[in-house]
């Protein structure tokens, strides 16, 4: 039988539709968010989340930025509300999550413009055949399922960074923020990373590439 907790990660979660609305305020502002059973954190914005963005870096120049993972939307819409002039792309591989994105949007932003994209598919996926690259991607990576493959997205990042871009992330301290920290600076010691914050047992991180 599967486990609940893995729902979220898939194409097509298994569990029975129900829907509701909950509310939260983020970084000095009300957002709603319609969520659905079988996404993550479906009852509440998980505090993660929370500490992500209420410190992730957002640039005050119109920028690209992906939200990876994006759930029902909390950090890609954050980012749409924050800077209204950049392009915001947001990817999930579980459908139910992209359609509540979609609604999401359409909520806290009434946003009928083309500056938000929401793709369905796995991590970097739906960017294959797209000529795009980001100023900064945030993350809340799904680590129930293993670090292992949060790891390996650092092989692929450069690609999809601008030269000057960044990869923002959260690592909750007992799910191996210190290991994380301690394995990209062994890994990659030519590029730079750094600890923006630590809050509730969160460690917020910011990864830039060496493109010296």
């Amino acid at each position: 039988m599967k486990n609940n907790n893995q729902h979220y990660f898939d194409e097509f979660p298994d569990v029975k539709v129900k829907i509701q609305t909950i509310s939260e305020s983020l970084r000095r502002h009300l957002y709603i968010f319609k969520t659905i059973t079988g996404v993550f954190s479906f009852s509440k914005i998980d505090l993660g989340t929370k500490v992500l963005v209420e410190h992730m870096i957002i640039s005050k120049e119109p920028s690209i930025f992906l939200d990876l993972g994006c759930g029902y939307g909390p950090i890609g819409i954050i980012l749409g509300y924050e800077s209204p002039d950049s392009l915001v792309y947001l990817i999930d591989i579980n459908k139910r999550a992209v359609w509540c994105t979609k609604e999401n949007i359409k909520i806290n932003l009434n946003n009928t413009k083309k500056n938000i994209q929401v793709l369905q598919g796995n991590y970097f996926e739906p960017l294959q055949k797209k000529n795009v690259k980001f100023d900064t991607i945030y993350m809340n990576p799904p680590l129930r399922q293993g670090r292992k493959e949060f790891l390996q997205l650092f092989e692929v990042i450069p690609s999809y960074l601008k030269p000057q871009g960044s990869f923002q992330f959260v690592i909750k301290k007992k799910m191996g923020a210190q290991y994380v920290l301690d394995y990209i600076n062994q890994t990659y010691p030519n590029n730079h990373i750094e600890i923006i914050c630590k809050r509730s047992g969160y460690w917020v991180f910011r990864y830039c590439i060496d493109i010296s």
